[in-house]
């Protein structure tokens, strides 16, 4: 299986490159500006990437890369600026990235140059909460906190831990005020477009119709008839297809904090709204 995969991930750029040379009757993808979409984990990136997705199916793109460029890789290790900036130098031409980058001043400054499309989406951090302890609990049994989340008596003892993180008996998870200070700093940034993600689960239409506006900001116009893309871009919205998929929806915090939860967040989220 793993040959397999292996086999298909490296064919996958030259044959998504042949279905846009077909799509788009062209051999060159230079005309449309660079984009790039970034998250945090478990704040919304799929149903981003799944726009990016329908990006390509109204405009020159080849595909959307496969894998994300990671500032924390999959086994834990912290990746040099200079290897991130490398990745994000190197992406091919024509080809949407995404990722989960931190702001830091490096690759800020490249993704922000004139002529980049940026967008960066972030989500209620008591749904991200309640989002990532199912996901590590239930749907993921190689994540770092699933044993120890499994040996905590309920849920509730669970959301605690990431609320608050933890760093002892070799687990080490960032308080969740830790992991909004990243999101903040995105929010900082100009020419960063930031989607909350409730937005676009709640006024779909208007935010949908807002990153195409940003993409002509750059003085590209989008071949495809704003009303045809917009039918596209929300075709290609199917959260089901997520293999992180568990609700799709806004608020369900409320069904999961009690009223210790809710009181910490009475104190600190009055920052986010």
């Amino acid at each position: 299986m793993a040959l397999i995969q292996k086999i298909r991930r490296t064919l996958r750029p030259a044959g998504k490159t042949a279905q846009a040379i077909l799509r788009w009757k062209r051999f060159s993808f230079h005309e449309a500006p660079p984009i790039f979409g970034n998250s945090k984990p478990k704040s919304g990136s799929h149903l981003l990437l799944q726009i990016l997705n329908g990006f390509t199916q109204i405009m020159p793109y080849k595909y959307v890369e496969a894998d994300p460029i990671r500032t924390i890789e999959k086994e834990g290790r912290r990746k040099k600026k200079e290897e991130i900036l490398d990745e994000l130098t190197h992406l091919p031409s024509g080809v949407i990235g995404w990722g989960y980058l931190d702001a830091t001043q490096a690759n800020a400054s490249f993704l922000t140059e004139t002529g980049r499309v940026n967008y960066f989406i972030y989500r209620d951090p008591r749904d991200m909460l309640v989002s990532q302890v199912f996901f590590a609990t239930d749907m993921h049994g190689e994540h770092g906190m699933h044993d120890y989340y499994n040996s905590l008596p309920d849920f509730g003892a669970r959301l605690n831990v990431a609320i608050t993180g933890i760093d002892r008996d070799g687990l080490k998870m960032v308080s969740v005020k830790q992991r909004y200070e990243g999101v903040f700093q995105w929010l900082e940034q100009k020419n960063v477009m930031c989607l909350r993600f409730e937005d676009l689960i709640n006024n779909r239409d208007v935010t949908l119709n807002a990153m195409l506006d940003e993409v002509e900001k750059t003085g590209y116009k989008i071949p495809t008839p704003r009303a045809q893309a917009l039918s596209v871009l929300v075709d290609a919205i199917q959260p089901k297809k997520s293999h992180t998929f568990r609700s799709g929806k806004t608020g369900g915090w409320t069904q999961h904090f009690t009223d210790e939860h809710k009181n910490w967040s009475r104190m600190w989220l009055v920052i986010y709204w």
